[in-house]
């Protein structure tokens, strides 16, 4: 039998415990755990929602590594050719963790309507795209069947159709710059096959996607010739470690940069948010710990007798202490299971009913995203517990100061 925690229980079920002086200053502390533990799950959670979705976008539209080549000056518009057949594609043979190769080639154009005009860039892609990114943005209407000899189908994102007024089956007209041919405008006329939706605006405000032959076609290539080619990874944690292995097994005459490398201003945004994501689980932490060692230490004041009687029992101070950090930690355990089940309460209500809205404008998603990964959650619920418990047996000193014969004097 375990005599600590017998006692503990007994303490814990009294109804002298409810009603005793320490009763407001005990519900005070199990309310900072469960709004520490609340506060923590919710930013781990959509600090991670944020990374992932971003993460998939910026990848959905940018490939994890593009390679192109080195004459291109990061312009998002492919200038210099390259040759298509490589020894990396269609697969890289000596670098593992790599889900997909693609070919893609892009072309600035201008899409009119009759009352309006709008910059936008074609982006050409082949029959060996990985379209799961826009089948899973996809809102209305199908994807460009690259089956078609002449394909003049493409997608065009919700935000450009929204401000042409443009609908699946509409008939548009795109005018692209000509390489070496008398006239230097080509009017091209695509169909809208599909419209996507993203939420990320900085892509979606510009963004089409058609056949790689019709690019091939305005800037005068054969069919041997292509933009650069989009590496996607198994694993986007290996991205940096990737991407040096790719650099190294490209040609002299071809570069490559990862997503993080091309995109900096984005990545050291996340990681800024991640760090707050740590601060907010630091201050939660610490406040949830000094408000149970206050409870902690009125608990011991308010039961001096009981300490001086099982002292002079022959209970030796750490077993007497054990018991109070028995009380804690029930304390402790409540208030992670009222706050754990507040914060899953809310962070699925928002997984599944986008209750909190965002101006993708600036964050780059509509909705506050929201990523549930229950071993984060288990590993912050026992950090917290033994954090705290950690923090309480300092404080638990105090019981062996306490002497039998002055505590037991006023029983």
């Amino acid at each position: 039998m375990n005599f600590e925690l017998f006692i503990a229980k007994r303490i814990i079920a009294g109804k002298g415990y409810k009603n005793s002086i320490s009763s407001p200053i005990i519900k005070i502390a199990t309310i900072a755990i469960t709004l520490g533990i609340t506060v923590m799950l919710i930013a781990v959670s959509i600090g991670s929602g944020f990374q992932k979705k971003i993460r998939d976008k910026m990848s959905g539209f940018k490939g994890h590594i593009q390679i192109v080549n080195y004459d291109n000056n990061n312009s998002d518009v492919s200038v210099v050719p390259i040759n298509k057949h490589q020894d990396f594609y269609p697969k890289f043979h000596n670098v593992e963790g790599i889900k997909n190769v693609q070919v893609f080639a892009n072309k600035f154009g201008v899409l009119r309507t009759e009352n309006d005009f709008e910059g936008v860039i074609l982006k050409g892609v082949s029959d060996d795209y990985d379209f799961s990114f826009f089948n899973e943005y996809l809102v209305e209407g199908r994807l460009p069947d690259f089956s078609l000899d002449r394909n003049k189908e493409i997608l065009i994102s919700q935000s450009i159709a929204n401000r042409l007024h443009l609908k699946i089956h509409d008939t548009i007209q795109v005018v692209f710059s000509a390489e070496k041919r008398k006239n230097p405008f080509a009017i091209r006329k695509p169909i809208v096959v599909g419209i996507y939706n993203t939420g990320f605006e900085q892509f979606d405000k510009t963004m089409l996607i058609g056949d790689i032959r019709e690019v091939q076609r305005l800037n005068s290539w054969d069919s041997t010739k292509v933009g650069g080619f989009e590496v996607l990874l198994d694993d986007f944690d290996a991205l940096k470690e990737k991407g040096d292995e790719v650099y190294r097994s490209i040609g002299a005459t071809l570069n490559s940069a990862t997503i993080a490398e091309n995109y900096p201003l984005i990545f050291n945004w996340l990681d800024i948010l991640d760090n707050n994501v740590w601060v907010i689980i630091g201050i939660m932490i610490l406040v949830a710990g000094i408000n149970m060692v206050t409870a902690l230490l009125v608990l011991i004041l308010e039961q001096v007798q009981m300490v001086g009687v099982l002292k002079a029992l022959g209970s030796t101070n750490w077993s007497i202490r054990k018991v109070f950090l028995y009380n804690a930690s029930y304390l402790i355990l409540k208030g992670l299971l009222y706050g754990n089940s507040i914060g899953l309460l809310f962070l699925l209500a928002q997984k599944y009913f986008k209750l909190i809205k965002l101006d993708p404008e600036n964050y780059y998603v509509s909705t506050v995203p929201v990523s549930i990964d229950f071993l984060s959650i288990i590993l912050l619920n026992v950090g917290t517990l033994v954090l705290c418990f950690l923090m309480l047996i300092v404080p638990s000193y105090i019981i062996t100061k306490i002497q039998p014969s002055k505590s037991i004097k006023f029983a």
